[in-house]
């Protein structure tokens, strides 16, 4: 039990204890017990938590996205150096075998131009053999050769004007068959010996249809006087690519020959004024044009070509060719496929792992009338 005590010195009443709160005097009493009054720190409230802002959701780019945004373009690797020397084999052979080399010198050719071409890091190859282009070119002698020949034979030799106006009509008509006859064979045959990563293009075009078109279309180009081509002109180039294939997928080709009627109005404007240099423009528009309405899957063609550079092409390949009296065709071969390419990108989703090859057949008598009536358009 704990008594109170004063302090004799202060006079301070308080607890037992041995010595004075006030003054420190000693008292004589017992040790005081710990006061347990201490207070806990006293602490702030805690802030009410604040709103914590959502993070943000991840943009994470899917593949398609990806590959939607990609731009991919063609590269060459060939040399005019390398083309020469396969030339002028080609050259020396063709001349010791009367000609009967021609055909195994333009597969030469073409084999090095495709094994030189790359896409997406892996090379194109071109399958055709010169066996099969001597007896295509056969064969289309046969066919058109000797007809042509008989009539020519009978223009000469029979009187009479209605018999040499007869003979001038089936001319005309066999001409007119054989032309697209000849376009649409060397297609099938050109892209059937074409492959990239052991997958086979094709034509599946029929002869028949591209026969009418043609055929409609010349003679609408000339009742016309020429006005009617940019239409004729793209229904035709429509047609040769929207029956191509690689694999089992199609190309396709959307374009609409009116879209082309102003710049060639405008070109034929033009022709004199500028000498005929604005038919360059002319035909770089049309190229735009037509590969930048052409698709394959889900990626489509863009061009940027420019007359400019068309021309100052066409300018540099001429000079080249009359200041070595020709032997610069090489060259001029390498010269107008990294043009082709420099300015060609195939942009948008390919979607290849579901490309399966489909063979087709194809015979070479439609390239050898290409190549006799310097109607193909590919390379070699």
């Amino acid at each position: 039990m704990t008594f109170g005590m004063k302090c004799p010195k202060c006079g301070l009443m308080q607890l037992a204890g041995p010595s004075c709160k006030s003054c420190g005097a000693p008292l004589g009493g017992p040790a005081r017990p710990p006061t347990s009054t201490a207070r806990a720190p006293v602490t702030s409230p805690a802030p009410p938590p604040r709103p914590s802002a959502q993070p943000k959701a991840e943009t994470k780019r899917s593949p398609l996205e990806g590959e939607a945004a990609q731009s991919r373009r063609l590269s060459f690797h060939g040399a005019g150096g390398s083309l020469f020397g396969i030339h002028i084999v080609n050259m020396f052979l063709t001349v010791i075998t009367l000609g009967i080399y021609y055909f195994w010198g333009k597969v030469r050719v073409r084999r090095y131009l495709l094994s030189q071409t790359e896409f997406e890091g892996d090379r194109f190859a071109y399958h055709g053999t010169g066996k099969e282009l001597l007896v295509g070119f056969l064969k289309a002698m046969l066919v058109f050769g000797v007809p042509l020949i008989l009539l020519g034979i009978i223009q000469e030799l029979l009187p009479g004007p209605a018999i040499k106006l007869l003979a001038g009509v089936l001319t005309y008509a066999i001409v007119m068959v054989l032309i697209p006859s000849a376009m649409v064979g060397a297609r099938r045959y050109r892209l059937s010996r074409s492959s990239w990563r052991e997958i086979r293009f094709s034509f599946r075009g029929r002869t028949v249809g591209f026969i009418k078109l043609f055929v409609v279309g010349s003679l609408l180009t000339g009742i016309t006087l020429g006005l009617y081509y940019p239409i004729f002109e793209t229904r035709r180039y429509g047609f040769l690519v929207s029956h191509s294939y690689f694999g089992n997928e199609k190309f396709h080709f959307d374009g609409n020959g009116r879209d082309l009627f102003g710049s060639f109005l405008l070109a034929i404007v033009l022709f004199f004024p500028t000498l005929g240099l604005y038919s360059f423009w002319f035909l770089a528009r049309k190229q735009r044009y037509f590969w930048e309405h052409t698709s394959f899957g889900g990626s489509r063609f863009r061009s940027t070509v420019t007359g400019g550079r068309l021309l100052l092409l066409t300018l540099g390949n001429l000079l080249l060719l009359v200041v070595t009296l020709g032997l610069g065709w090489p060259w001029v071969m390498i010269r107008n496929v990294r043009f082709a390419f420099k300015y060609l990108t195939l942009e948008g989703p390919l979607g290849l792992a579901g490309i399966q090859q489909e063979a087709q057949a194809a015979t070479a008598t439609g390239d050898a009338l290409a190549g006799f009536l310097d109607v193909g358009l590919d390379l070699g």
